[in-house]
């Protein structure tokens, strides 16, 4: 009875195996320990290993490929329905298994592409988090200043040009611990502020040394962080049918509740990555904004839209075209030519 697919359930320290035959009846299961798995994959006949897309899973996925294995991860959301009964960590994996083992079986499964950029996704994420650090700071700063009667604008370069003047100034009412206590916070916004620069600056490295990303620099409202983000999680592209799938996959697609044989077309979906969708939206508003002075086709079609369709929603509608541009960019390998 030839093994077919061995379905994980992966954690921190104790991981859950089963193994499904073609028919897809459970013939074994075993608990293994984080050192002990490795060593009895590397013994097991080639297989299909079938895993959720959570933490660590690319880390194991690169390593059962190494292996010899077949490697497939499916979202937490397509397997998560099967677990029954209390929670405890074999009904989990039990359930999450017999997920894994139907959906894995399916022609039209949707799997989880094996992330090999995860340099880039590490630096992508750490800016984030500086960013959210320096939000957070500039927010306790103006909140905090507020409690003396100082009232400061909002944004980076309004802190980084009143707060040094408010710190010297004498005739506020600010009392010689606050201005120590202010100017330590102020250093520390410093440092943030020079984080924030380089991971920008290993971005723009990133970007030169990157061929796909230099082609993405050449679309409409795509930069350095579009692009190095759009290849970190979209890889090749191959993982996807067409530009209409990958935008489908960023959740810029309406979504349906149709029935009755009748279309009911909602707001975008905000499926699939949220941290990618936002830039791509976020590019759709330069776009639009620098097409109000330009006669080219795009342009056009964006201010056509504008007046007929409102702010938000062409913005969205000119990320949803983006997208699709960068799927042809990266997965076919052709260079952006603006219509005349």
């Amino acid at each position: 009875m030839n093994i077919t697919t061995v379905d994980l359930d992966i954690a921190k320290s104790v991981f859950h195996l089963f193994v499904i035959t073609k028919t897809g009846r459970f013939i074994k299961k075993k608990q293994l320990k984080r050192n002990q798995v490795l060593a009895y994959m590397a013994k097991l006949e080639h297989s299909i290993i079938v895993m959720q897309a959570c933490g660590g899973a690319n880390y194991w996925a690169r390593k059962f490929i190494t292996l010899g294995h077949q490697v497939k991860l499916i979202a937490p959301q397509y397997v998560k329905a099967f677990v029954k009964g209390n929670k405890n960590d074999y009904n989990d994996a039990e359930g999450i298994a017999e997920g894994i083992a139907e959906a894995s079986q399916r022609p039209n499964m949707r799997f989880v592409p094996i992330v090999e950029q995860q340099d880039i996704q590490n630096l992508h994420r750490q800016r984030e988090l500086i960013k959210k650090s320096r939000t957070a700071l500039l927010n306790q700063v103006r909140g905090l200043l507020a409690e003396y009667g100082v009232i400061i604008n909002k944004g980076v370069f309004a802190l980084h040009s009143d707060l040094p003047g408010i710190l010297e100034d004498a005739d506020n009412e600010l009392t010689v611990l606050s201005r120590d206590l202010f100017n330590e916070l102020y250093k520390d916004l410093l440092v943030i502020e020079k984080r924030f620069k380089e991971c920008e600056k290993h971005i723009k490295v990133m970007n030169k040394e990157n061929d796909t990303c230099q082609r993405l620099l050449g679309v409409l409202g795509i930069g350095p962080i579009i692009a190095s983000a759009t290849y970190a999680k979209g890889g090749d592209g191959k993982n996807f049918v067409n530009g209409r799938h990958f935008s489908a996959w960023l959740g810029l697609v309406p979504g349906q509740h149709s029935t009755g044989g009748k279309p009911v077309l909602l707001g975008i979906s905000k499926r699939g990555n949220s941290y990618l969708r936002t830039l791509y939206i976020h590019g759709a508003r330069s776009v639009l904004k620098s097409s109000a002075t330009k006669s080219d086709r795009f342009s056009l079609w964006a201010q056509a839209l504008l007046a007929r369709r409102g702010h938000n929603k062409a913005c969205v509608a000119i990320a949803n075209k983006l997208a699709r541009v960068a799927w042809v960019i990266v997965a076919k390998g052709e260079i952006y030519r603006p219509a005349v």
